[in-house]
């Protein structure tokens, strides 16, 4: 008999020893009984035999997780403070008969099944200007670079050239997206340029889409990969490059175990395989635009003119808003209306005695759905129906605060009835089919104004709007976070970049900021230069934070679990208790959560002091980018 440490996919737990009757390549993916269940695990190691009894492995599946895969995950789950298992379960392993005699990802391209053989690629000629073609030169030299390139400028088509590139050599490209259902622009652009050799990647495709691809994959047929965080995993064996867009996107931070940040795993895969990597944004990241070499692309192909109007208000439906909407459709253009929230409000609250109608699982107000009359939890999904009256004094006066999409819609349906208005968020785009539709119609001119959130940011193309209006962007300011300034203004200069592409817009801004929004808006780079200064001594990219979360249903027990760790963590010199109690949302599904807020100098200091705290109710948020 043969004995192996195996680690189980997707499990919280160490690694197991099981025997096979027949030796065992490592990385192989079996299937074994654990408790009376099924479940899969990959080889890690051949073992002695233990003077414990071990089962036996049950069945050797038909793939296989590269050396490279296994090194990755085993970074992620030091770095992350996850169980290796977790982290594997990322990855989508190789077939079994793709792999030799050793490991061919960085090597030439080896048709990956018998009869299979690739076609040369012919690049489809690309004209840059003198400024992109200088970039694209950048971008070759170095093997992390940031593209710091205005809204327009140009990113896309230095994509795509420097992937021909690559792709004349025999070797694939992958394109990181912040969220692939919100970009098919991107999609028919990059189709357009590589036909069938690209193909995409994304939670939302149906097990016959993706069975598809990944034989594209597999077989060598698709050259572009292109997907959401989740396509850094797939088994590319002949990757030459990997470009990351957006890199500033905060969907690029997974919000579960394993709690990793994909432009930084980009980035260290990028290090690992000897692979060049590029970042892009507009509005980059101050940690990518401070510790990696960038060209700063200016301008664009847009030579039309952005004004900024600034009403002094609280996020608030306005006389003031609805004149210039109304003189934006009567001069024949279109406009886009930018609302943090979507649903109709926040909360409901009862008038009489002030109660705040919140979900019971959850330490949070209830959003009004008028057209589901329901109240739902954002946090937790659950719903409930729309109360007449307060449950806690039986009053009828309910009130709502803080504005919503649905709610501004349905003011702007009743106001500015001329109009055709559509909804553009989360509770109507559920599909990709529907996003795009709602584009195509957009585009065509059968919509005059789309009311959205953080969608409308989202790197689309529109052509013709000539006013953008921004709301709730003070909210954003003043969130207890200390990225606020730059979550705001990169979300405003995003705004603002999807308005005047073809003609001279205009962008209302509600804000009393107007003062730290108007000195930044043309001038990023200062801001971020600014805003490094500010941080120093205290934050990223200057020190790395930690957040330890302790979650459970009886409260008392997390919050003790916490204050053990909080005592031991005092102990450790090389790191900084920031803050520590419980969290600003304090209940989320039914659980109590508490957390400690750690700060150092090195991430290495971090992990080492991590590593003390045995408590299983305790996670690690390492480089936390949320903190409610």
């Amino acid at each position: 008999m043969f004995f192996y440490s195996l680690a189980l996919l997707g499990s919280p737990l160490e690694s197991l020893t099981y025997y096979s009757d027949i030796p065992l390549s490592l990385g192989i993916k079996v299937s074994l009984k654990l408790t009376n269940r099924e479940t899969e695990a990959i080889v890690l190691s051949e073992v002695e035999k233990p003077d414990f009894k071990t089962n036996s492995i049950l069945e050797i599946l038909p793939f296989r997780y590269s050396e490279s895969q296994i090194k990755i995950a085993q970074f992620m789950a030091e770095y992350y403070g996850c169980f290796l298992g977790e982290a594997l379960s990322l990855f989508v392993p190789f077939e079994k008969m793709d792999f030799h005699l050793r490991s061919t990802e960085n090597s030439p391209v080896i048709p990956a099944k018998a009869g299979i053989q690739l076609t040369e690629y012919t690049a489809v000629n690309i004209t840059l200007s003198p400024t992109q073609s200088q970039a694209l030169d950048f971008i070759r030299s170095h093997p992390v670079s940031l593209l710091f390139g205005d809204t327009g400028a140009g990113k896309s088509e230095i994509y795509m050239k420097r992937m021909d590139e690559v792709l004349q050599e025999g070797k694939r490209c992958l394109l990181l997206l912040p969220e692939i259902s919100l970009t098919p622009q991107m999609e028919q652009r990059f189709k357009h340029h590589f036909g069938e050799s690209f193909v995409l990647w994304h939670s939302k495709m149906t097990p016959k889409q993706k069975k598809i691809t990944l034989e594209k994959i597999y077989d060598g047929s698709a050259r572009i990969i292109a997907g959401p965080r989740s396509a850094l995993f797939l088994p590319i064996k002949d990757l030459g490059l990997i470009v990351v867009d957006e890199e500033h996107d905060e969907s690029y931070k997974s919000s579960s175990r394993p709690r990793y940040n994909a432009r930084d795993m980009a980035i260290y895969i990028g290090s690992l395989l000897k692979i060049p990597v590029v970042l892009g944004s507009a509005t980059p990241s101050l940690g990518s635009y401070a510790k990696y070499p960038y060209y700063r692309l200016r301008g664009g192909y847009y030579t039309s003119k952005r004004s900024f109007v600034y009403e002094p208000s609280i996020e608030a439906l306005t006389p003031f808003l609805d004149e210039y909407i109304v003189s934006n459709f009567n001069a024949g253009h279109q406009g886009i209306v930018f609302i943090p929230t979507r649903a109709n409000f926040k909360t409901m609250v009862c008038d009489s005695c002030g109660y705040v109608i919140e979900c019971p699982f959850c330490s949070v107000g209830m959003s009004l759905h008028r057209n589901a009359r329901a109240l739902k939890c954002h946090y937790c999904n659950y719903t409930e129906v729309l109360p007449r009256v307060c449950p806690k004094c039986q009053s009828g006066h309910l009130s709502t605060t803080r504005l919503g999409t649905a709610e501004a819609v349905e003011h702007f349906e009743k106001n500015l009835a001329e109009l055709k208005i559509q909804q553009f968020d989360r509770d109507v785009i559920t599909t990709q089919n529907k996003l795009t539709k709602v584009l195509k119609a957009f585009n065509n001119r059968e919509i005059d104004l789309l009311v959205g959130t953080q969608m409308l940011s989202k790197g689309h193309d529109y052509h013709d709007i000539a006013l953008a209006v921004v709301m709730g962007i003070d909210n954003l300011l003043g969130q207890a976070d200390y990225r606020a300034r730059e979550k705001a203004l990169s979300l405003l200069v995003q705004i603002a970049g999807r308005s005047g592409r073809k003609n001279d817009s205009t962008v209302i801004v509600q804000s009393f900021n107007e003062s730290f929004f108007s000195q930044y808006l043309d001038d990023y780079e200062t801001f971020l230069k600014d805003e490094l200064k500010i941080r120093e001594g205290r934050y990223p990219p200057h020190k790395k934070l930690a957040r330890l979360l302790f979650a459970h249903k009886n409260g008392m027990k997390a919050k003790s679990e916490m204050e053990k760790v909080v005592e031991i963590l005092k102990t450790i010199p090389t790191i900084e208790i920031v803050g520590f109690g419980a969290s600003p949302i304090e209940k989320i599904a039914d659980k109590y959560r508490f957390q400690i807020l750690l700060r150092s100098d090195k991430s290495t200091e971090l992990i080492r002091s991590i590593k003390f705290i045995k408590s299983p109710l305790c996670e690690i948020d390492m480089d936390p980018i949320e903190f409610t």
